[in-house]
């Protein structure tokens, strides 16, 4: 499976795997068959990553074709990520101080011979482990791994390599096409047993062999007599506290001209304005270390699709990427003489932190900026403070809402 990073391409995933979007997915969603067998998931998650195709239009699609209660699994996994999304808002530490953790991590790697050696050897499929290595070297090679194959290598890497969930959620970040900062965070919590206090994922070889039973004959079985089945759940000393978010719910005001600022994060052109130039900001790092090639490849591409539909849909002054993010941000606003610019408000992440960058050199040049908050995820993010069952409950009145 590839992934050309255009809104086409998106729309043309989408198209392809409605029809399987039902009871088909519920019964095959688990199976991991193989780097070349991925037909019976949908494949769109790097283009809901940067919002090529957005959640509220997906699910649209699905109910044109499905009642609620068929496509219920699939439907849930769609939520699971406004999910990790809202929870993160509301647990902003969470985040921070994990970007913190990698940091010292990394520094005691750099200082540490043994722990630096078996970090790449879990990093470049050479733990012994043969279908944990298959895995990571379609990681670094494809920048994707089935759902359930993330489960499984995160929970190898921390109950049986003994190794920290941070470096591994930075691994990961670094490589996925899909990296969300909120979904992967939290995932690896989750896995460790951090998310859900004491309940954690353990990998084990008899759920391996049933769900994932073509990678082991690909793979080979060695080394899955090493898993650690019997691992406590990760502890930590304070959960992240909650806080209240102030989401923005302004709109520019008429009769100006207005720029539209895009990012990695939200790169649809379905907001309320008809700009007389469009910017856009070049990928954050994810990481201190390097993005993998083919992640980089994908958000790059799909800022440049985003750019191209844009010069398509206006008569527009100026299009361009930002590189230089301040110097540039402000010579963009003064070349289309800019009273506003408008953007879609960017969740906690590397976007975010560019955006609020962007935003102080704008504002320092006169330039109101204001945010968007997309009505799926105005909609959902207020019932993801605790667990899933909080938003879960509400999907059926957030599906009605959607079709009105």
């Amino acid at each position: 499976m590839t992934w050309p990073p255009t809104r086409a391409a998106g729309l043309e995933r989408l198209a392809g795997f409605l029809p399987s979007a039902g009871d088909r997915y519920r019964r095959l969603r688990n199976f991991d068959f193989g780097p070349q067998a991925l037909t019976h998931v949908s494949g769109l998650s790097p283009y809901l990553r940067c919002r090529l195709v957005r959640e509220d239009e997906l699910l649209a699609a699905v109910l044109e074709r499905f009642v609620p209660e068929i496509a219920e699994k699939f439907i849930q996994e769609v939520y699971w990520r406004s999910y990790w999304k809202g929870w993160l808002e509301h647990h902003p530490s969470a985040w921070w101080d994990y970007r913190d953790r990698v940091e010292t991590l990394l520094a005691e790697v750099a200082g540490d011979g043994a722990l630096a050696l078996q970090y790449h050897g879990a990093m470049t499929g050479q733990t012994g482990i043969a279908v944990f290595d298959a895995w990571a070297r379609e990681l670094t090679g494809t920048g994707y791994l089935h759902n359930h194959a993330r489960m499984w290598f995160a929970s190898i890497w921390i109950f049986t390599l003994g190794l920290p969930w941070q470096l591994g959620a930075d691994f990961f970040l670094r490589h996925l096409l899909d990296g969300d900062p909120a979904s992967n965070t939290l995932s690896w919590r989750w896995v460790g047993g951090l998310h859900t206090r004491g309940k954690h994922y353990l990998a084990r070889p008899d759920n391996i062999a049933r769900f994932a039973q073509r990678r082991l004959v690909q793979a080979g079985a060695a080394g899955l007599e090493r898993l650690d089945t019997a691992a406590s759940p990760l502890e930590e000393q304070d959960r992240p506290p909650q806080i209240t978010p102030s989401w923005p719910s302004t709109t520019p005001p008429a009769g100006v001209r207005v720029g539209l600022l895009l990012g990695e994060d939200d790169l649809d052109l379905d907001l309320p304005v008809r700009p007389v130039a469009v910017g856009a900001l070049p990928a954050a790092p994810r990481s201190p270390l390097a993005t993998g090639e083919a992640a980089a490849a994908f958000t790059f591409g799909a800022i440049e699709d985003a750019l191209a539909r844009a010069r398509q849909r206006w008569p527009l002054e100026d299009a361009t990427i930002m590189w230089e993010e301040a110097d540039e941000v402000r010579s963009w606003a003064r070349r289309a003489d800019l009273d506003v610019v408008l953007a879609a408000y960017a969740p906690l992440g590397p976007g975010a932190e560019a955006r609020a960058r962007a935003r102080t050199a704008l504002e320092q040049a006169g330039v109101a900026v204001h945010e968007v908050v997309r009505p799926h995820d105005r909609d959902a993010w207020p019932h993801a403070t605790h667990g899933f069952f909080r938003l879960k409950k509400r999907i059926p009145e957030l599906l009605e809402r959607l079709q009105r």
